[in-house]
């Protein structure tokens, strides 16, 4: 019988050489938003606000000891001068021109970077509009076979490799929502799904050929919309095959963080919840592709379980059991990328009292998501470097729907998640977890 491999940091290759991110979805505001960003900050325009991998520390061992270093410094994270940006876009434009139209960030800001952002230009998508029935760019590939589209995926990805001179690669998904898909045959094993590429079977996702690029590359893949992509069992099983770690599912930004901010405290109190009433205004290409009942019921499925899986109504009947919970999206050109949020929230008290919470979030979509997409990446490059592969739970702190174990229900409490995010990266360095027992401190009397 093979011996399990042990995970140490002795195990953990460093970050030497150029990362390259490869971005289905180039062209968009969060991607954009995203690149135009990490060079700011490279250039010393900006800081990275928002990202836990720059500006985020852990404490090591006890109180007292005042060890708390930058979690960037404690796991070796690549450095952002060595990241290299590259991807595919039904829409031509380069970066520059498509930051300029999503509109999220102001001339002031593009402008200075508009030579760098020049230089990225979007490679041809795979793409299909019976997933994504708003948008209908030209600058697709041409084949018409699964096997075709990633045979030309895997070529793009090794052009680039070598045009950039580029160590290793991450791939992260910021196009957009794919309309609903229920998993079916072809999804189940690997055999099955790689008959499904030979079939062309239409369920088979433009996100999932992209997946599946990845990985038989060797790439990390991470889902940053609430397609099924790589959350289905033969995917996941190709990643453990290929030893290659993946993560996703739905970027984790607006509504949803306010709700896993706000849900875990409403039960550390013991609050009984009557209802939940969530409705967004949305303007930007995003806005408009949930505009579509399809690709809006695959945003619904992500957003509706957070509350579920915070408050367990199954343990809590006397507080949460038939609690109402109803999610909209709107379509609002006028508010580009600059989502409203609203949330009104009937919670009760102490002998059933009822009371009222009324949130209303005015915030930017992709100036939430761009850290996110940072911290992923740095994130799976470590995983990758680490050893670790399949899914990775650990991360589940940046995503609406996180990816789980089969025998396991997804954690969506927020502070549960990054406890969980901080202690896997004290275990893979050595270091003592972090429980808050504190009984040492205390003296007892026999």
């Amino acid at each position: 019988m093979e011996k399990e491999k042990v995970l140490t940091k002795n195990n953990i290759v460093a970050p030497e050489g150029k990362l390259g991110v490869l971005i289905p979805g180039l062209g968009g505001a969060v991607s954009t938003t995203f690149m135009a960003g990490v060079e700011a900050v490279r250039r010393g325009y900006a800081k990275p606000i928002g990202s836990l991998t720059q500006f985020g520390t852990i404490r090591l061992g006890k109180r007292f000891e005042k060890r708390i270093p930058m979690i960037r410094e404690f796991v070796k994270l690549s450095d952002l001068d060595d990241l290299v940006f590259g991807g595919w876009d039904i829409y031509p434009a380069n970066a520059y021109d498509a930051c300029k139209q999503a509109g999220v960030l102001e001339d002031k800001h593009v402008d200075p970077l508009a030579e760098f952002l020049k230089e990225i230009e979007p490679l041809p998508a795979v793409f299909n509009r019976d997933y994504v029935r708003n948008l209908d760019g030209d600058h697709q590939k041409p084949y018409k076979t699964h096997e075709d589209n990633i045979k030309a995926l895997k070529e793009d990805i090794e052009n680039f490799k070598q045009d950039n001179d580029v160590d290793r690669c991450v791939m992260i998904w910021c196009a957009s929502t794919e309309t609903y898909l229920a998993p079916s045959a072809v999804h189940q094993s690997v055999d099955s799904f790689y008959q499904g590429i030979k079939d062309n079977d239409p369920n088979i996702a433009p996100s999932m050929l992209y997946a599946v690029a990845a990985l038989e590359a060797g790439i990390p893949f991470i889902n940053g919309a609430p397609n099924l992509t790589v959350d289905i069992p033969a995917l996941i099983e190709l990643a453990k095959e290929q030893g290659i770690p993946i993560a996703g599912k739905d970027f984790k930004t607006g509504q949803t963080l306010m709700k896993t901010i706000l849900a875990p405290g409403l039960k550390a109190r013991m609050l009984g919840l009557e209802g939940w009433y969530s409705t967004n205004i949305l303007g930007n290409r995003d806005g408009l592709v949930l505009d579509d009942k399809g690709s809006f019921k695959t945003k619904e499925e992500s957003k509706l379980s957070v509350l579920e899986y915070i408050l367990q109504p199954e343990v809590y009947p006397d507080l949460y059991d038939g609690f109402y919970h109803k999610v909209t999206i709107n379509y609002y050109p006028p508010r580009g990328d600059n989502k409203e949020g609203w949330d009104c929230i009937d919670i009760f008290g102490w002998l059933g009292y009822p009371m009222q919470i009324k949130v209303d979030f005015l915030c930017r979509d992709s100036i939430l998501a761009a850290p996110i997409v940072l911290d992923l990446v740095l994130f799976m490059d470590f995983a990758q470097r680490a050893g670790l592969t399949g899914i990775q739970e650990w991360l589940s702190f940046y995503f609406k729907s996180p990816m789980h174990a089969e025998n396991l229900y997804p954690e969506h409490d927020l502070f549960i998640q990054l406890m969980k995010l901080k202690n896997t990266l004290r275990y893979l360095m050595g270091e003592e977890q972090i429980t808050h027992f504190g009984l040492d401190y205390y003296h007892f009397v026999d």
